[in-house]
């Protein structure tokens, strides 16, 4: 990093810094937003059944195979309309949920965010006070240990609340090899103590952190799975329908992990009770167009996951590594806003067969990561010029090497020596010969002057530019707006720009413009200048909207 960053200095712009962890976990969050970006969705028809019994609720059960298009997910639906539906098969298996290991840090950072909204600095900020205060243990762990004294203090709190039925002594493995063992998992310092009198983080974090730790040495949730074939009068396709049952809630009495990015249509629901060959009766039934989806973007939490998946990192070094690449500007954490798309829904039911068309938002994150345009250019030079550093497994083995340096296994000197006397030649040849890096993208030709129209890094963000430097005549800049990007701006997008600044009109003797500077879009008022407020845009906000404002 230290020789790294000067590099990038000079080829892209000061105040940019590279790292070993911080620019692999970069690249992870760029490659998945190119993921995105060539994704090409396909659509489908997929088809669900309500049934009722005689008796019990209604239930919903799903067909096995979808339908290319509408015409034949309308001739599936016709053959139902006549059709006589019955249970076909009925199979009900035992089966168990076992607890999760106690926290070590990257899992408390993941928990805490899915359950808690809380970001990963926010998280370790909030755990060391509670460690501050004698309330956890250290928070910097990658181990799932947990001393004789914590395991027989979860017995007894396990006992006393919910009897002895519930309580299971269970020992975990840590899959770290360097795990640092010194450590136990993160738990509370007394189990008997299930809340604690502080503020309102450090009540929910404390929590979460007691409940899993008990959870742990809690006995496994005996379920029963019923899985239901139901068949129709008129055609050969099977429709299925899951359910399960909790026989005996175990640890699920405490605590139930938390779940990233889970699609709502895979969740399960009960079952009513189903006799092999009854009837059924169909409430309704519905064949809803549906598309493919991308890769999801990464949150801090499952950032962190893949980090540790990889090999790369330690618990001390997650969170300042997401704070640091966000502080740079090479990452965003917000929303990106989606698109209204139609989609056909085909539904059959006690009126007939009807069909329409309705409108779902895609596309749309809260909260995820999203490369900025300067995190791409610097991750694109570090790949093309320094392909080792930025290579995943590389940053493995160094942090596999830094494991066996603290054995004494390994000599620091020799380690050292050997990434040192590649790395330093390739540092000066790229500082002599490479070409400085802006993310130049040429979008078409201005059409009255001629001269080329072009996306790049410019001293004060991305920008669009009509012309060279070197052109008779001086090139024309206008600043990208915050939505915008080089990689995917458009030509007619660009040429947009140019109308600004935006003329309002006038109010109480001055002119009201709509501008995009270094700082976003703005309103300028004689010599005043005021930011428009998120959402508003320079090329759209009104002579009203902008009076508003000032």
């Amino acid at each position: 990093g230290y020789e790294l960053s000067p590099v990038l200095w000079k080829k892209i712009k000061p105040g940019l810094s590279a790292g070993r962890v911080q620019s692999v976990a970069v690249r992870l969050i760029v490659e998945r937003e190119r993921a995105i970006e060539r994704f090409v969705t396909e659509a489908s028809f997929k088809v669900q059944a309500w049934f009722k019994t005689d008796a019990g609720p209604g239930f919903e059960a799903k067909l096995g195979k979808s339908f290319p298009d509408e015409a034949a997910a309308h001739a599936f639906l016709s053959l139902n309309q006549q059709a006589d539906f019955s249970v076909e098969t009925l199979d009900k298996k035992p089966a168990k949920k076992s607890p999760s290991a106690p926290f070590t840090t990257s899992t408390l950072q993941q928990e805490a965010s899915r359950k808690l909204g809380f970001s990963v600095s926010r998280t370790m900020q909030v755990a060391q006070r509670l460690y501050e205060a004698g309330l956890i243990t250290y928070m910097r762990t990658d181990s799932v240990n947990l001393s004789a004294e914590a395991i027989q203090g979860a017995q007894k709190a396990i006992e006393q609340q919910f009897g002895p039925s519930y309580f299971h002594k269970r020992t975990f493995n840590t899959k770290s090899k360097g795990a640092q063992e010194a450590h136990e998992a993160i738990r509370p310092t007394d189990m008997g103590q299930s809340q604690v009198s502080a503020e309102r983080d450090q009540q929910r974090l404390y929590e979460l952190i007691w409940k899993r730790t008990l959870a742990s040495q809690m006995a496994d949730a005996q379920l029963e799975r019923t899985t239901a074939k139901i068949t129709a009068s008129t055609h050969q396709e099977v429709f299925t329908a899951q359910g399960e049952m909790i026989l005996f809630d175990g640890f699920l009495k405490v605590y139930l992990e938390g779940i990233d990015d889970q699609d709502p249509e895979e969740q399960e629901g009960m079952l009513p009770t189903l006799v092999v060959g009854a009837p059924l009766a169909l409430t309704k039934m519905h064949a809803t167009e549906r598309y493919s989806r991308p890769p999801y973007r990464y949150s801090e939490a499952t950032l962190v996951k893949q980090l540790e998946e990889l090999g790369i990192g330690r618990p001390s070094t997650y969170a300042p590594t997401i704070s640091t690449i966000q502080n740079r500007g090479y990452v965003e954490k917000g929303s990106v806003d989606g698109a209204e798309r139609p989609y056909r829904q085909l539904v059959l039911n006690s009126k007939g067969l009807t069909a329409a068309t309705l409108t779902e938002k895609t596309g749309s994150d809260k909260g995820k990561l999203v490369p900025t345009d300067i995190g791409m250019i610097v991750n694109d030079f570090l790949m093309n010029h320094f392909e080792q550093i930025m290579d995943y497994h590389f940053t493995a083995k160094v942090e596999a090497e830094f494991d066996e340096i603290a054995l004494g296994s390994v000599d620091w000197k020799s380690v050292m020596r050997q990434f040192y006397d590649n790395f330093h030649p390739n540092v000066a040849n790229v500082e002599a010969t490479a070409d400085r890096a802006s993310g130049e993208r040429i979008l078409g030709t201005d059409p009255v002057s001629g001269r080329p129209v072009l996306v790049r890094l410019g001293r004060f963000g991305p920008m669009v530019q009509i012309g060279h430097a070197d052109d008779e005549e001086k090139p024309v800049f206008a600043s990208l707006l915050p939505d915008q990007s080089l990689g995917t701006i458009t030509f007619e997008e660009a040429m947009k720009l140019f109308e600004l600044p935006r003329t309002l009109g006038q109010y109480q003797g001055d002119t009201l413009l709509a501008n995009v500077g270094r700082f976003g879009p703005y309103i300028k008022y004689g010599e005043q200048f005021v930011s428009l407020d998120p959402g508003q845009s320079a090329m759209e906000i009104t002579l009203d909207e902008a009076i508003a404002l000032v």
